[in-house]
Formats: C-alpha cells, structure tokens, sequence
C-alpha cells in the first residue's frame, strides 16, 4: 500500500480527526488508503473503534481491503468497512452500513490518487499517452473527457476551462479544440496536452516552485486537465453535497478534517465552514439581530495548513494541499 498511494498532511489530519476509543470514523475518500491504514493503527493501539471508508474506484477498494487484511489492523474490536460509492451520499452509504446515531470524525481527502495519475490508462495525465477517460469510477456509464472534448461547443468548452480551471486562456483552447476536432478526433491524453501547449503563449505559462525554492514551468495543459477531470466526475457538486452529509452526520464535538489541491475545493470548503459559524450577517446599524444566526461548528483552522518544507522534499505531489478541520457544537 505504501508504493500505492503517499498519504498527503497525514500527521496534521490524524492530530485534527483525534481519533479516540470506541469512536466511529469515515475516510470518506479512500484512494490510495495511506489515511485509512493510519486511522485504523491508531484505532487498534486503542483497541476499539470502527471505520468506514468510502471510495467509488473499485481498484482502490480492493487494494485497501488487501491491505487490510495483510495489516491485521482490522480485528477484535476494531471494526473496518470498505463502501463502493461517492462521497456525495455519504448519508445514504452510511445508513446502508448499518450506521446510526452520528460519527466521531471525518476526513476527506479530495482530487485525484497518485495511483490514478501514475495509471496511464486512466487517462487523467498528460505526461503518459492514454486514451481521455478521466472516470474515477472506470465502469460508470458517464461521459468521459474524450466525450466532453468531442461534444461540447466551443462556448461550453470554455465555460468548462474558465470554470472549473480557471484557465486565463480557455477562450484561445476552446477554439483551437474545435478546429482541431473537425480534422482529426481528439482521443488521446498527449494529443490535447500537445495541441494547449501549442496554442499557450511561452509568456502567458505558470511558473511553479520546485523543492529547494526554485522555480519551473507549469505545463500548459494542467489547468485544462483538471478542468476536465472537475467536469467528467462532478466534483465540485459532489464536495458541497459531502460536505453538507458530513456535517449533518457529526455528534456533538465531532470533527471534519478536508484537505483539498485547489483554489476551487478550498473556496467550498471554506464558504462550508463560514456559514455555520453563527456569524450575524445583519446590516451593520442594525440595533438587534434579526438572522437568526446560530453556530453549529467551530473553526478549528483560522488559516488553511500546508506542507512542510520535509514533506514537500518527500512527496512533491503534496505542494498545493491545504487542509482545513471544523468541530461540530
């Protein structure tokens, strides 16, 4: 499991989730399993909790409950629950589980595993040449990212770049897509990657900060990646509606630590927290309170946290996380 998945701000999101005996805890989004593993370590040195983990990849739930079972983390009273689903409809999953009267913690994990990026023939990076898939769960009968690039006018395409990628050129790749498109099919994860690099201007390019404080190009194609990626999978509705299943599922000083790669996620995750914080939102001469505003959670994280310089030298990947953690009152 270790080579599958590097688990990104775990130390952080273990002290926030404070996981504790006999609790009930839900990894809500399983991926590559490093955080399962550790909560479930963390439950049998306590020696009694229960954990379910949820995830709609069944490559990944399969190789979670391998490791699992090869760990030996998950018995006695320690009870480990691997759920086909998204994260989404966590209150339904749950209910389906056998789960009630609340949990104690959850802690999700947003975008894309290391393991579905190093997949070339998931399609979801451009550095490997796949077909344009982009499905997190591979056998859904949903439109994938070759669907979305084939079908969608340029006006929609657009959208979908300065949306969900905030892409400063989505106008300029739209239009290259469809001019490209009514010539040759656009299928392949290198063929788009290549046509947004030629159509980027060398000026107009990202510069990024490597390990050690240096700087790099940012490919040109990664905002368009993940715009696509964002718009196959649903993510930013399926976060806002896990977020709300979460928060109503949490017990009285219950907690829910996310860890999200962009300034999309953060934004929901952060909009999540603020408007249950019982923060009057009245005009400011009013002379009462008036909204009816209640606090239903506390802000355990005032300010987002990142990486440390020695977990960015270890996992590189981890450079644009940023973690946030609120307590249900």
């Amino acid at each position: 499991m270790s080579c599958y998945h590097v688990p990104v701000l775990l130390d952080e999101a273990l002290g926030f989730l404070s996981v504790e005996k006999g609790g009930v805890y839900v990894d809500a989004t399983l991926g590559g399993g490093g955080h399962t593993l550790a909560i479930l370590e963390r439950l049998s040195y306590l020696g009694a909790g229960s954990l379910f983990s949820i995830d709609q990849d069944p490559e990944a739930l399969a190789e979670a409950r391998e490791a699992v079972k090869i760990s030996g983390l998950s018995a006695g009273h320690v009870v480990f629950s691997a759920i086909r689903g998204n994260f989404a409809d966590i209150v339904a999953l749950l209910a389906e589980a056998g789960v009630s009267g609340g949990v104690d913690g959850v802690l999700m994990d947003l975008g894309v595993s290391s393991h579905q990026l190093d997949a070339a023939e998931r399609g979801f990076s451009f550095r490997n040449d796949a077909p344009l898939d982009m499905r997190m769960n591979a056998s859904a009968d949903v439109p994938d990212a070759a669907w979305l690039v084939r079908n969608l006018s340029e006006m929609e395409l657009e959208r979908v770049l300065r949306d969900y990628g905030e892409e400063r050129f989505a106008s300029r790749i739209a239009r290259a897509i469809v001019r490209e498109r009514e010539l040759n099919p656009i299928t392949r994860t290198c063929q788009l990657a290549s046509l947004v690099e030629a159509v980027v201007p060398v000026r107009g390019r990202e510069v990024g900060k490597r390990r050690g404080g240096a700087t790099k190009v940012i490919h040109p194609a990664t905002r368009t990646f993940q715009a696509l990626r964002i718009a196959v999978n649903g993510e930013l509705a399926a976060l806002e509606a896990g977020l709300a299943g979460a928060l109503s599922l949490l017990k009285r000083g219950g907690r829910l630590v996310v860890i999200s790669y962009h300034s999309l996620e953060d934004r929901i995750v952060k909009q999540a927290f603020k408007s249950r914080l019982g923060r009057c939102t009245c005009p400011p001469r009013s002379p009462v309170c008036t909204c009816g505003a209640r606090a239903v959670l506390k802000e355990l994280t005032r300010h987002p946290l990142t990486p440390t310089p020695a977990e960015l030298e270890r996992n590189p990947r981890s450079r644009s996380a940023k973690l946030r953690a609120a307590e249900r009152l």
